[in-house]
């Protein structure tokens, strides 16, 4: 997608929004980073590999593969444009948000790393630690 084509998709979101919404945009075919890199090699008037190569390192700790655009349990309706969906997300029980929130400003620099993660995935079920230290934490499927 290029910018003006998401710019305009923001736009017209801003217009057909009453308040609260969550707008999920349909971005089309996602782009390999590898060909975008090679493009860019390509229209700087170089060649690849010959002037300029690429090395593939693979994921670092708490890098993802792709991002998911909605978490589990939600889904969208459809709007009157077909690139702009309405994200449908489960319900929230805001006190039992508000008490995790407070827990979590509570912890003092002694927490360890994994505890503090630990809260914060309470709070945020769907997230999943592919690839780092965390990955202990994660419920598996």
């Amino acid at each position: 997608m290029t910018i003006p084509e998401a710019c305009q998709l923001v736009l017209e979101a801003a217009a057909m929004g009453n308040g609260g919404e969550i707008f999920v945009f349909d971005m089309g075919e996602p782009i390999k980073i590898f060909s975008l890199a090679t493009n860019m090699i390509i229209l700087s008037g170089l060649r690849y590999p010959e002037d300029i190569d690429i090395k593939i390192t693979g994921l670092r700790p708490g890098e993802k593969i792709y991002e998911e655009l909605l978490a589990d349990g939600e889904n969208t309706k459809k709007t009157y444009h077909d690139k702009i969906m309405i994200a449908k997300s489960r319900h929230v029980d805001i006190s039992n948000v508000e008490k995790q929130i407070n827990k979590l400003t509570a912890i003092n620099s002694l927490t360890q790393p994994l505890e503090i993660v630990s809260s914060i995935k309470q709070l945020i079920p769907e997230y999943i630690s592919n690839n780092s230290t965390y990955e202990v934490l994660d419920i598996k499927k």
